[in-house]
């Protein structure tokens, strides 16, 4: 199923977190919401002065959180569609974000080179993590909440405690800028994606390597974890999706079908639909078992 109603590249998707709906953020300067069911555009967020980098959905499901390249953070409530609160304080564009399991912390990434997290309630920031020489392009919490981890244009990935703000080690092995990372479903691997145009697998217990994916041929701009922890997806600038199986160790499946780079994966909770994103101006939606749209 392809979903159309953006009018600039489309940068970031997210499902929901009962897989209802589906969230894209586009350079148009705004975030959609798609039922996934159907195909249909079921509201349009405004507020953004600038390209929309990124989309979460609090674990509630009453918040979206979007990212933007006008250096702010902005809540939306589900129910109004209207503009809940604006986080500010980033020296320059923001690139993403992400909800804490808990729905109580709010993460950011940027090209100011911080994280910031954030208290979605008062605004707030709660912790600025600094340590990254260069931007800060993807930001994620471990499932258990007991870890954040930021990839950078720097080419590592570093990892955070968010209950204090300090640094608990740097993943490094990529050639090029990481742009992307994910933790599995119970915690234990890392999932990062580089402009070197790998998929890498990490231990964040030991920051060791755990294996190394090739098959791309452009840039690896997004990744994302099966619910199951079985399948890692990824999106790439060489107008594909692959998922990559890790009981196997290579890539299974090869989605085509976009006519530009793909910009971001994510999986539905149910693991039934894979949707990407794409500089095409669309979001497509995927059975990760057959391929097939």
């Amino acid at each position: 199923m392809r979903l159309k109603g953006h009018s600039g590249w489309v940068l970031a998707v997210a499902f929901s977190p009962d897989g209802s709906l589906v969230a894209s953020a586009s350079l148009d300067g705004t975030i959609k919401l798609w039922d996934p069911a159907t195909g249909q555009s079921c509201w349009t967020f405004v507020g953004h002065s600038s390209c929309v980098r990124a989309v979460a959905f609090s674990p509630c499901r009453k918040l979206v959180v979007s990212a933007s390249l006008d250096c702010t953070v902005r809540l939306w409530e589900l129910t109004t569609g209207g503009s809940y609160k604006i986080l500010r304080g980033h020296q320059n564009s923001v690139q993403a974000v992400a909800f804490s399991p808990d729905g109580k912390l709010v993460a950011s990434a940027s090209t100011d080179c911080t994280v910031r997290l954030w208290d979605p309630i008062t605004g707030q920031v709660r912790s600025e993590l600094e340590g990254h020489p260069q931007p800060v392009w993807a930001v994620a919490f471990s499932p258990d909440g007991k870890l954040v981890a930021s990839a950078s244009l720097d080419g590592t990935i570093r990892l955070w405690d968010p209950a204090t703000g300090q640094g608990r080690g740097i993943l490094e092995g990529h050639s090029d800028a990481v742009r992307a990372v994910a933790f599995s479903p119970d915690s234990k691997l890392i999932a990062s994606a580089s402009h070197d145009c790998t998929v890498r697998l990490w231990d964040p217990a030991t920051g060791q390597a755990r294996r190394t994916f090739k098959g791309h041929v452009g840039w690896v701009q997004a990744i994302t974890f099966s619910p199951d922890g079985k399948l890692v997806a990824s999106a790439s600038l060489d107008c594909t999706v692959r998922l990559w199986d890790l009981t196997i160790g290579r890539s299974c499946r090869m989605f085509e079908g976009h006519k530009d780079s793909v910009q971001a994966v994510a999986f539905s909770p149910d693991g039934k639909l894979v949707a990407s994103s794409s500089n095409d101006r669309t979001v497509r939606l995927w059975d990760p078992a057959t391929a097939q749209r």
